[in-house]
């Protein structure tokens, strides 16, 4: 209740107030932005104003380019492209912004601001230790529930370093900070997720907490290991014994409801997307499978998305998938599984014939007869490198199989 009358109070700042002819815009120029996390750790992130309607946000090799900014008296609404996240802030003389991030259908708010000219996104500190690697890493280690395993892949150039954290289930995206003595302090932030990680590392360990938002931390351990792998993305979801094929019946924006016996599938290879407009990992999914649908829809290949989405109306639901489909010239269908939730449980109630829904992104390959083939759990994003390119060529592979059989 507290979340949603701020929330309410924010967009009221912002919003209903009429246009003064000296508004202030924001100046050109690189910011330093911070949201405030748990135990006076900060997340920081940089970006860059374009002009008055532009402005793009920086990880590492990621640039986000931000189309709608708004302006209501002496105050600026950021949206960010695609999630439902947005930031509001009052705009100084100075041009420094203060105000917060908000995610609506979560009710959650935490606090922003941003120093204008500042280009640091940490402090550059000297660094007494070298990252670069490969890290066995365990988060919530001993917590029955909680306890998961990833993979750290880190470069380190002087106090600089980048790299991600990949799990079972997709990766951490873009990290981006420095080595400042001993301490890595590594943050990303691209308008759905805010991430900053804090460890304390030598040659061969590390330790230190994972803060997301100002809603959740957890800690997390790792040691060296160059040879470290996670388990098979392959064999982490499947049927449940009895079952060879997947049913679904769910509407898409116009209330048709669509299953894989709807003649479009028929006598082609499917590949189920199981997704939410929410979710990082299933944007860069949906950037690859819209590129590889547009060269192969003529092959008889087909990709239907399942989307579990957390907005509370069934209305806000699909208007974030169509913002979605938008953006992304999206030309397969995305049809509404769930809303007011993205529980996995819930979503297992929806797809019973799976051991468990285990990530967003899922995906299920299905041949020609309908069949399941594979199910693929996670997704390996850019970030991640070499295996972003070794999934590509993974997935191609394997659709040109079932299309040649």
């Amino acid at each position: 209740m507290r979340h949603s009358l701020l929330y309410a109070i924010i967009l009221m700042l912002v919003l209903s107030c009429k246009d003064q002819p000296n508004s202030p815009v924001l100046k050109q120029g690189v910011y330093r932005a911070v949201l405030t996390v748990q135990d006076n750790e900060e997340l920081p992130f940089i970006f860059k104003v374009i002009d008055e309607s532009h402005l793009e946000i920086y990880n590492a090799e990621e640039v986000i380019t931000v189309d709608q900014v708004t302006y209501k008296n002496d105050s600026v609404y950021i949206q960010a492209p695609v999630f439902e996240g947005f930031i509001a802030a009052a705009i100084n003389e100075s041009g420094d912004l203060s105000g917060h991030f908000t995610k609506e259908s979560l009710d959650r708010v935490v606090s922003f601001y941003a120093d204008y000219g500042n280009t640091n996104r940490f402090g550059a500190g000297e660094a007494n230790t070298d990252v670069s690697g490969v890290w066995e890493v365990v988060f919530s280690e001993g917590m029955e529930g909680d306890e998961y395993m990833a993979k750290g892949i880190f470069q380190q150039d002087g106090n600089k370093v980048t790299g991600t954290f990949r799990t079972t289930t997709g990766d951490y995206r873009y990290l981006e900070g420095v080595m400042d003595n001993q301490t890595m302090r590594v943050s990303a932030f691209d308008g759905a997720h805010a991430f900053v990680f804090v460890a304390e590392v030598t040659d061969s360990t590390m330790k230190g907490q994972f803060y997301s938002g100002n809603h959740w931390k957890e800690p997390f351990i790792a040691k060296r290991n160059p040879n470290y792998e996670l388990p098979s993305a392959d064999s982490l979801t499947f049927l449940k014994e009895g079952y060879d094929t997947l049913e679904f019946e769910f509407p898409d924006s116009e209330g048709n409801i669509i299953s894989l016996s709807n003649p479009e599938f028929e006598g082609k290879v499917v590949v189920v997307q199981v997704m939410g407009t929410w979710c990082p990992n299933c944007l860069d999914e949906s950037k690859y499978y819209t590129q590889f649908y547009k060269a192969n829809q003529d092959a008889g290949f087909e990709i239907v998305a399942l989307a579990f989405e957390y907005a509370k109306t069934k209305e806000k639901a699909f208007q974030g998938i169509e913002r979605l489909q938008k953006r992304l010239q999206i030309d397969y269908p995305i049809l509404l599984a769930q809303y007011g939730s993205s529980d996995k449980g819930k979503a297992n109630e929806k797809l019973p014939m799976l051991n468990h829904v285990l990530s967003y992104p899922t995906s299920i390959f299905i041949d020609k007869q309908g069949r399941v083939r594979k199910i693929h759990t996670g997704f390996n994003g850019p970030a991640t490198g070499d295996k972003y390119l070794e999934f590509k060529q993974e997935f191609e592979g394997f659709v040109a199989e079932l299309l040649a059989e």
